[in-house]
């Protein structure tokens, strides 16, 4: 190659987006992650393990050929948004997206970058999506939810003794915006169940404390990050009110809730990271369809319901994935 070839191929080269340069093969990609559980928690620490895992497993190493950006949100709204401008700003290849509202803020700011997303909710209601099938813009990822898992929840209730008829559901509009549609299959569940349904919103401190007084015989807790970030609190709400209570992930069933019917999280980080690989190697985020659940486990903690002097049904502790004794 003479000079004047090799000079412009190098003005070429320099005149290259941030984008395209990030496509030469030796070039490092970057990767934001913004998710809705704080930094230190441990269900987000676990994902986040299982995500660098299985990267690593595709041949895609931290500080080597990947440079992940990592945000994590706290359940805090405001500062999921935030964080969501400073990820749009470090112009990454590819983003994460964990939970609706890390979601919703990172598609607010761009058309462009693609975004695999996990842990979400009804991704075609909300609007993220055009359908499951063909995603369509930049957006693809794995859902936490079908639609009769809402009805299943308030079945398990059935499963108590003493009798629970008047069911509070707990979540954070702020934070679980999908909660409506969720709320109109359980009210319809809880009219063949003969059980009365009343939604039960919180969005903080004082609003949980608040469940502990509620004239309820039983509690049903929304896929919520607010309401994960907020565990402890809600637990302890919970116990003082002396209800059954049924949640959204076996998390709480592991810290001292009653019972749990649940999607893996930990497993759709794990698929997402297989999306995140095929993307970083030319896929694009409207071809690969968005995938429901597949795996799904319920919990029991007898240690809980000794406490609270309910009994679990035979035929629920039957079909248990997992018994605490």
């Amino acid at each position: 190659m003479n000079r004047r070839r090799c000079l412009a191929l190098l003005g070429m080269l320099a005149a290259l987006p941030a984008p395209a340069l990030a496509q030469q093969p030796n070039a490092t990609r970057r990767l934001g992650v913004l998710s809705v559980t704080a930094a230190d928690d441990a269900i987000g620490q676990t994902r986040s393990m299982a995500l660098i895992e299985v990267l690593a497993g595709q041949g895609w190493k931290e500080r080597d050929n990947l440079k992940i950006d990592w945000r994590n949100g706290g359940g805090d709204r405001a500062r999921i948004a935030q964080l969501a401008d400073e990820l749009i700003a470090l112009k990454p290849d590819i983003l994460l997206a964990v939970g609706t509202p890390s979601v919703e803020e990172l598609r607010r700011r761009t058309t462009t970058i693609p975004i695999v997303f996990a842990v979400v909710t009804d991704p075609v209601s909300q609007g993220f999506v055009e359908n499951l099938a063909h995603p369509g813009g930049n957006l693809t990822g794995f859902t936490d939810y079908d639609g009769p898992l809402a009805g299943k929840w308030l079945e398990m209730l059935t499963q108590v003794t003493p009798k629970v008829s008047r069911v509070a559901v707990v979540f954070n509009p702020a934070t679980a915006p999908f909660a409506p549609l969720m709320l109109r299959t359980i009210e319809d569940a809880g009219r063949a169940l003969h059980m009365t349904v009343e939604p039960a919103p919180v969005h903080d401190a004082a609003s949980i404390a608040a469940l502990a007084s509620r004239k309820s015989d039983g509690l049903l807790v929304l896929p919520d990050f607010f309401t994960m970030a907020n565990r402890a609190q809600l637990l302890s709400a919970i116990a003082q009110a002396g209800v059954p209570a049924v949640f959204w992930s076996r998390t709480f069933v592991d810290e001292g809730g009653l019972m749990s019917y649940s999607t893996d999280s930990i497993e759709q980080l794990r698929r997402a990271a297989d999306y995140i690989d095929r993307i970083l190697k030319g896929a694009r985020p409207a071809d690969l369809p968005v995938q429901n659940p597949t795996k799904f486990e319920l919990a029991l903690n007898l240690k809980a319901a000794r406490a609270l002097g309910v009994t679990l049904s035979p035929g629920l502790l039957a079909i248990a994935n997992d018994v605490i004794e």
